[in-house]
């Protein structure tokens, strides 16, 4: 019974860290916004589960993570949510049901690779080629057939690539089922399902509080919802299995994963973030006189940023990447307060809080990032966790249906709480 509730703080620490992280990334977007906040995710977990022979593969194991959580980053979901600010039960329902797909899609992509890159073993390796390549094959066949053969258009005119990812889910879990990686199911699935929910629930938290007339950016709150509770079910699906003793570092995946975590995803962030044009166009916003003036303190700040902790960060652990050495908690508890504190620090760059002080938003991020990190020294001082292992698709059958009902109810509420909304859109008339 002790262990029960250390079990649960794991999974809230978990799903805060990759909350947190989903909620910063909504400042970022696309696909690499989205990696970098599904790496800081997996590196939770990791730290979490206090496995030594998954440390020394961490860098392999945060990247594949970071790259399954980004690939979902590519849909569009801008006129899905503006369905859930309609009117008419319709609309709303199909608007959540729509967030609940997208977000399970982001969930169970993220989750499948992460599960499989722990999944991997001595006995039993994961050919990564064959996967990934039925997985782009899996992703262009459906949505040529979805979207241009039977014209099954979730968010018209906005782009339909959800269908893409849906292939590729579908590849992904096909190839976990055939060769047995049965654990690394179970995370995709939980995953998905806490994704989903938390992006439909994110959704009627926001036209909640946007109907409230409460000043306070709700869109971030439906993004730190789909984050929260997509590491909610990423964590107990790992945390809840027994995983075999991990396989001997690959010291190229180890590096080719380093490279890819502390120089090619923060600089793509950063050259996405603070291109010219949009740097021009946020200080117009802000209204800022000396546009040119603003521009140079913001390269400064984001690319020094880069030069300083991606030098750091790769001399600091230049042993522990580069050979087969031991991992110590604090090693990984300093990496993780780095890398989603440079992530928060560039969100505040963004916001320019020097200047107006910036949302309460960028603040509740380091409030955040500190109960994370005193919350994983806690849990690191306990012993290991040893959960009851048992099969969990009754348990899963179980709250998928809940969650189903729940959005029911959820779009039923919506309807009555609000009057006409500015952003909503309209997928189906049922009147003229």
């Amino acid at each position: 019974m002790k262990k029960y509730p250390s079990f649960l703080l794991k999974m809230m620490l978990a799903g805060m860290a990759l909350g947190t992280a989903w909620a910063v990334r909504g400042q970022f977007g696309h696909e690499h916004g989205a990696a970098w906040a599904g790496g800081i995710g997996v590196l939770s977990v990791l730290l979490l589960s206090q496995r030594q022979d998954w440390y020394k593969r961490l860098p392999a194991i945060v990247a594949l993570g970071a790259i399954g959580w980004g690939v979902g980053g590519m849909m569009s979901y801008g006129q899905v949510v503006g369905y859930g600010r309609s009117l008419d039960y319709l609309n709303v329902s199909y608007g959540l049901f729509g967030l609940f797909l997208i977000g399970g899609l982001y969930g169970f992509i993220g989750g499948g690779l992460t599960g499989l890159s722990l999944s991997s073993s001595t006995e039993k390796k994961i050919s990564w080629a064959q996967l990934i390549t039925q997985m782009v094959a899996g992703g262009y066949l459906l949505w040529g057939i979805l979207i241009y053969q039977l014209e099954w258009l979730m968010t018209p005119p906005r782009s339909e690539l959800w269908a893409a990812c849906l292939g590729a889910a579908l590849a992904l879990g096909w190839y976990a089922y055939r060769h047995q990686y049965y654990s690394s199911l179970k995370v995709a699935f939980f995953s998905g399902l806490g994704a989903g929910f938390g992006f439909a629930f994110g959704n009627f938290l926001q036209v909640l509080g946007s109907s409230s007339g409460i000043d306070f950016n709700w869109w971030n709150v439906m993004e730190y919802s789909l984050g929260f509770f997509g590491g909610l079910g990423m964590a107990y699906g790992i945390f809840s299995e027994k995983w075999p003793e991990s396989l001997v570092p690959d010291m190229m995946a180890n590096r080719f994963g380093w490279f890819f975590l502390v120089l090619l995803l923060p600089f793509t962030n950063i050259i996405e973030a603070f291109g010219y044009e949009k740097l021009i166009g946020r200080g117009e916003n802000l209204g800022i006189e000396n546009l040119q003036a603003f521009v140079r303190l913001e390269y400064m700040l984001s690319w020094g940023s880069l030069a300083v902790l991606s030098i750091f960060l790769i001399w600091y652990y230049r042993n522990k990447v580069t050979s087969n050495m031991h991992w110590s908690q604090q090693d990984g508890l300093l990496l993780f307060g780095l890398y989603l504190g440079w992530y928060i620090f560039l969100s505040n760059v963004m916001g320019a809080i020097w200047l107006n002080g910036g949302g309460l938003k960028e603040y509740l991020y380091w409030v955040n990032l500190l109960v994370i990190v005193l919350g994983i020294r806690f849990i690191s001082a306990k012993t290991a966790l040893s959960p009851k292992y048992s099969s969990s698709q009754s348990l899963f059958f179980r709250i998928s249906s809940s969650a189903i009902l729940i959005i029911f109810v959820l779009s039923l509420i919506l309807i009555y709480t609000h009057k006409e909304m500015p952003g909503a859109q309209t997928r189906f008339v049922l009147w003229e």
